[in-house]
């Protein structure tokens, strides 16, 4: 009796710890998983709001004292309205690749950012739209350059942040790769500028060229494949678990006994 019960301990303690590593592996799988669901829920919920935003009336900017409370799941893509002065001989240009209206295949060109100064003073940066690399050179389009007061329709766009694949930026060309409202304005010898971007709607603009209108809006939504694998990951360390201990239960255990 005393023989069989020790070696039924010892059989148990053989299996406890695989058992409790694969115990432990499915339950980060599922957690995973679970997480994956809440962001695409998360995911869903800022799309149908982005989507809400792009299609309502534009309104009026947010006044400077409400800049530094803006966020990208309330405020980014959110549609305004803003006036003031261009202050052309200080645009900048942001690196992008533009399909016209109909084409597949996109050109690299730019994005021309222009400080816009409004009556109290303060600076917003527009992004006016884009040109070809042959229409950079603000001479190369100068119908466009106008000094008068104008009204600007556009979508407010936060700060991007950078990837590993983004080209450094060149801020004594004035050249960017990522948007970003600080680095541009102080390329510029600007020291105070709205933390944002104003992308222009499609209104044409003297001569055709920037040609506005053109903010991607797509957004990845990969969390439920995500999710499926994380799942699918759990129960195949539930099943070769289970097929382990089949196939080991019955096997005797080896007598360590000299």
């Amino acid at each position: 009796m005393t023989g069989n019960h020790q070696n039924q301990s010892a059989s148990s303690r053989r299996f406890l710890v695989p058992m409790l590593t694969s115990g432990f592996v499915v339950l980060v799988l599922l957690a995973l998983g679970i997480w994956q669901i809440d962001r695409k829920e998360a995911k869903q919920q800022l799309i149908a709001g982005i989507t809400a935003r792009v299609t309502e009336p534009a309104v009026a900017l947010p006044a400077a004292s409400q800049w530094p409370t803006l966020n990208k799941p309330g405020d980014d893509f959110l549609k305004v309205t803003v006036s003031g002065r261009f202050l052309h001989e200080r645009e900048t240009y942001l690196f992008m690749l533009y399909a016209p209206p109909g084409e597949r295949d996109p050109t690299p060109g730019y994005a021309v950012v222009t400080p816009l100064q409004r009556e109290d003073g303060s600076v917003v940066l527009v992004n006016r739209g884009f040109v070809p690399d042959s229409k950079r050179d603000p001479a190369s389009r100068p119908q466009s350059l106008g000094t008068e007061t104008v009204a600007i329709t556009g979508l407010l766009r936060l700060p991007q942040s950078r990837s590993w694949f983004d080209a450094d930026d060149a801020p004594a060309k004035r050249l960017f790769y990522t948007r970003d409202p600080k680095a541009m304005a102080k390329a510029v010898g600007l020291d105070q500028v709205a933390p944002f971007v104003i992308d222009a709607d499609a209104t044409a603009v003297a001569g055709g060229w920037p040609k506005g209108g053109n903010t991607v809006i797509s957004f990845s939504d990969n969390h439920l494949q995500y999710a499926i694998t994380w799942f699918t990951l759990a129960l195949a360390v539930s099943a070769l678990f289970v097929i382990w201990y089949r196939q080991n239960r019955s096997r005797p255990q080896p007598d360590n006994d000299e």
